[in-house]
């Protein structure tokens, strides 16, 4: 679709664009209209060659280490030399003196709540809003719709009752865990009552108490007989729900018919990664459900087995305390925002000279100052701030720019000065090896790091291009410079002083099926000192929450601060193999695998606008993918092309083959379009392959730029 623009000041504006502006966000605000685009128009075109600067400064940074490793590679490997070339060169800074973060007004769900943390498309609203809903989960629905509580039967197509008791029993035995009687198990209680502020439960001939006291927070319903009780460990909350005529409670003793747990205690509401915006009309959707979360409005209508719903925002949660207050739980996710990096630019803004404006500097002005509607009934954040994810900086004075910007945004929305936080994304290698002094450029703000192994990945790779042959995918994780990312991000979080006031956050889990797997695998997070860890569902989000229950995440913190730092060698270290001796049917297996990754990803971006997909891999396992997941893969295969591990003509008798099986696992999708066999004409297949055979010439290995541009000959 072209663009319709309006000329205000300097600039063109798109008329959908300006008219989401003018007409829904300035409206209910203090800020005049006239002043807003006023302050707009001169901060955009004072930020925008500023950000040229910086990405020109990427390219020459590649440049000088692409030449380096070119004329060094008869030689052995040197890493003296190779870290005193990328001091020279300004890609790594010495790293000054100790401080601590100055962050100020953050909100006990970032400084004091440990958790599960959603990532969800903000152009989806009704995944948007299960997500923001998603604080509060149902424990007996996540265990009995998933492999956790095992079946003889796959498919669940009617209520089992064997698999009904299992469910309580796994429930019982978490309670006996984490609240336990003082006297007798969970098992044994048939009754539940609240007399003289005292919970008591109760046998058929006695009565307990829980063995700590201070976990009973509260009720709901009669004291004598509660519907609900609200018990907290480890500053999570659980509802244990009590109805003896409900379906649920049919074999419980007690009553009880399910337990609620406090789940997603923050979300990532995403307009990167996971979304397909390249235009206004893109961009407009993500704002606009963006704005209506902050109003408290959004809402959707849906159609399921043939039923309409509606979607709307959870209030908040009333109770009881034990000393009979009123008081009530937020019945919300934190909402925070990941605008894009400092790379796009969008077409939805045109400046003085015809160029696009920096989508970066478009999302945080915003994204910003739909959060004013917020402030006003602080029904996301009560401590009026404004949390901002910020992806795929390359070091600090890509976080020194990222400051400004905010700053300049808080200058025309007259906001006081900090009041937008930011929260580090490690994951580009330039941020890895001086992380700490990307975090002192942004002290008073930050809130948040975290570790992506994917895009951290990619990096590694389109960085290291001319310095070998890299290993296989599956080896990287046991790489040396990956333990060491990982390390050095918490030891550096930990040394900065974000325990109790900010998060230290690791990746995705990336099988939304596999929660058996995710059960056993993904407490390394917190093992490692994470306070909030990604998870791709509401259920996942349920069932990783019962992680941060067993581990008191502060009090590993102290544990955490005898970790010894990483050593800069370590992180430095290639993943490259000399003279591998592959078999070509490995070779073809490896690169089959990422193949099917990328068509299936790209496919539904390219045809459908769809920016985050369920993608199975070659074993037929749902893998999550977005952005990173694709950046990895079609790095991996450039870099093999480029060093001749494979040709390109292999590689394009691959992608057919492999087209044609994601053309049949699609084949139940009504907006799907066939690749095969006319791949000349399909512009996703065509995509994919230049995500590949440019994939070397690629800025930093991103996939932007190409999915952009042929999803706008798509919509065109």
């Amino acid at each position: 679709m072209s663009e319709k623009y309006i000329k205000i000041g300097n600039l063109s504006v798109s008329e959908v664009l300006y008219t989401f502006i003018n007409k829904e966000l300035i409206p209910g605000t203090k800020i005049d209209e006239k002043k807003f685009w006023d302050g707009f128009d001169k901060t955009v075109h004072e930020l925008a060659p500023k950000n040229k600067e910086l990405l020109k400064t990427r390219e020459k940074l590649q440049n000088s280490i692409n030449t380096w490793h070119q004329q060094n590679n008869e030689k052995e490997f040197n890493k003296r030399d190779y870290k005193n070339f990328l001091l020279k060169i300004g890609y790594l800074k010495k790293e000054g003196k100790d401080f601590q973060i100055e962050t100020k007004n953050i909100d006990e769900e970032i400084s004091h709540i440990p958790g599960p943390q959603l990532v969800v498309p903000i152009m989806n609203s009704r995944y948007t809003l299960n997500a923001a809903n998603a604080r509060w989960m149902s424990l007996y629905d996540s265990l009995y719709g998933t492999d956790i509580i095992e079946s003889e039967e796959s498919a669940i197509e009617r209520y089992d009752p064997e698999r009904g008791e299992k469910v309580i029993k796994y429930t019982k035995e978490f309670l006996d865990k984490y609240f336990s009687l003082k006297n007798f198990s969970w098992n044994k209680v048939n009754k539940i009552e609240f007399k003289k502020n005292n919970l008591y439960l109760i046998s058929s001939n006695a009565q307990t108490t829980l063995e700590n006291d201070e976990k009973f927070v509260g009720y709901r319903g009669e004291a004598n007989r509660p519907g609900a009780i609200i018990l907290k460990n480890n500053n999570l909350h659980i509802e244990i729900i009590i109805n003896p005529n409900a379906f649920s409670a049919k074999n419980d003793n007690a009553g009880i018919s399910d337990i609620i747990v406090e789940s997603a205690i923050s979300t990532i509401c995403d307009h990167e990664d996971s979304v397909a915006a390249v235009d206004a009309e893109d961009k407009v959707i993500g704002y606009k459900n963006w704005l209506g979360l902050m109003k408290g409005n959004l809402s959707t209508e849906f159609e399921k087995g043939g039923k309409k719903y509606l979607r709307k925002l959870n209030p908040d949660r009333s109770y009881i305390t034990k000393n009979g207050k009123k008081s009530k739980l937020h019945g919300r996710a934190l909402l925070l925002n990941r605008n894009v990096g400092h790379l796009m630019t969008n077409p939805s803004i045109l400046l003085k000279d015809g160029s696009e404006i920096p989508e970066g500097i478009l999302d945080a002005f915003i994204t910003s100052f739909a959060c004013i509607h917020d402030f006003k009934k602080k029904g996301n954040s009560r401590k009026q701030s404004i949390y901002i994810v910020k992806p795929k900086m390359h070091g600090p004075d890509e976080c020194k720019f990222t400051d400004l910007i905010f700053s300049k945004v808080e200058q025309v929305l007259e906001l006081n000065k900090n009041t937008i936080k930011v929260g580090i994304m490690d994951e580009e290698r330039r941020t890895s090896v001086n992380l700490k002094e990307c975090i002192r450029n942004l002290k008073k703000r930050v809130f948040f790091i975290n570790t992506g192994f994917l895009d951290r990945t990619g990096d590694e790779i389109h960085t290291s291009m001319e310095a070998g042959i890299m290993i296989r995918k599956g080896e990287m994780k046991s790489s040396k410079w990956i333990s060491a990312y990982e390390n050095n991000n918490v030891y550096i979080g930990l040394k900065c002083g974000f325990s109790n006031i900010a998060q230290i956050g690791k990746g995705m889990w990336a099988m939304p099926d596999k929660m058996k797997d995710m059960m056993e695998q993904k407490i390394s997070h917190l093992e490692s000192g994470a306070n909030c860890a990604w998870v791709p569902s509401p259920t996942a989000a349920a069932l990783h929450s019962l992680h941060y229950h067993k581990i008191d995440i502060f009090k590993k913190h102290k544990e955490l601060k005898k970790l010894v730092k990483s050593r800069l060698d370590d992180l430095l270290t290639i993943p490259v193999t000399s003279k591998p001796n592959w078999p070509l049917n490995e070779i073809n297996n490896e690169i089959s695998n990422s193949a099917q990754t990328i068509l299936g990803y790209v496919v539904r971006w390219i045809d459908q606008g769809v920016g985050c997909s369920k993608v199975p891999d070659i074993n037929n396992i749902g893998l999550m993918e977005d952005r990173a997941t694709l950046r990895i893969s079609s790095q991996h295969i450039a870099n093999w092309l480029h060093h001749g591990i494979c040709s390109k003509k292999q590689v394009l008798e691959i992608m057919k083959k492999m087209a044609k099986i994601v053309d049949k696992q699609n084949e139940e999708d009504k907006y799907y379009q066939k690749m095969s066999p006319n791949y000349d004409r399909s512009i996703a297949f065509k995509t994919a392959c230049e995500l590949i055979f440019q994939g070397r010439n690629q800025i930093s290995g991103y996939t932007e730029p190409l999915l952009h541009l042929n999803r706008l000959i798509k919509k065109n």
